[in-house]
């Protein structure tokens, strides 16, 4: 399933402790996580013990929380000059959207991605999430820029093709939305999302049998969440009314 996720590819420090200390605490024990990071910290972990924290935070779903302890790991970061400013302040922007926060969120990625030291999957997904804060804002033209620039940074992420089909059609640039649909299927067929997606831009050419097939896909992916229920309610537009 394609969801928002905190840029975990992106989140390991230099420090070799760092991936056995941290990710095994979040795995084992959320809650728990976030008094052992904090004890590092205590201890001199330093960025890695901040950054260990949000992610602690964020496991619970505990967003603003998550948000505010990356910002802190960034702003630690950048005293000491460690490149892995970037990488928390694209935390901290994924962790504002993820809990609702649109407008700090594109702060937070607008200081990452003008550190220009995020490359390859890391500037995809910093690029991505920004764009989707645009999309929250109602600036379309942004949120293209960087959609764009997300596509030639991490051409292999399907969230990335998904949403750009999503944004074209929305523009009524059906050629673009078949084109970036396609290709999102080629990576996560699999996914409820990008069916319903394909169903929504096959509604909107006017082809119903491509229509049909991608919603009906979307409801046996997932019948009982949104996505799910979306296609569900979708398909109903092909019933045939019950005679009188």
């Amino acid at each position: 399933m394609i969801l928002p996720l905190l840029l975990l590819s992106a989140s390991v420090p230099a420090d070799p402790a760092f991936p056995d200390r941290c990710l095994e605490w979040v795995r084992d024990d959320p809650a728990k996580a976030v008094a052992q990071a904090n004890r590092w910290k205590l201890e001199g972990g330093g960025v890695a013990a901040q950054q260990c924290v949000g992610l602690a935070e964020a496991a619970q779903d505990r967003w603003p929380a998550a948000a505010a302890a990356f910002e802190a790991a960034a702003r630690a970061a950048e005293v000491a000059h460690d490149p892995l400013a970037a990488t928390c302040w694209a935390q901290a922007g994924n962790a504002w959207l993820a809990g609702g926060d649109p407008a700090r969120a594109r702060t937070a990625l607008d200081t990452a991605l003008s550190a220009g030291t995020l490359s390859g999957q890391p500037l995809g997904e910093a690029r991505l999430d920004r764009a989707r804060a645009a999309v929250a804002a109602g600036d379309t033209r942004a949120a293209r820029d960087d959609l764009d620039a997300a596509l030639a940074a991490a051409p292999d992420d399907p969230l990335a093709w998904l949403l750009s089909a999503t944004l074209a059609r929305r523009q009524g640039d059906l050629p673009r939305a078949k084109a970036d649909i396609a290709q999102a299927l080629r990576r996560s067929a699999d996914d409820a999302s990008v069916q319903l997606e394909a169903g929504n831009i096959a509604a909107s050419a006017g082809d119903e049998t491509g229509a049909r097939a991608a919603w009906t896909e979307a409801s046996r992916l997932a019948p009982d969440d949104p996505r799910g229920r979306s296609a569900q309610a979708a398909l109903k537009q092909f019933e045939t009314p019950a005679k009188p």
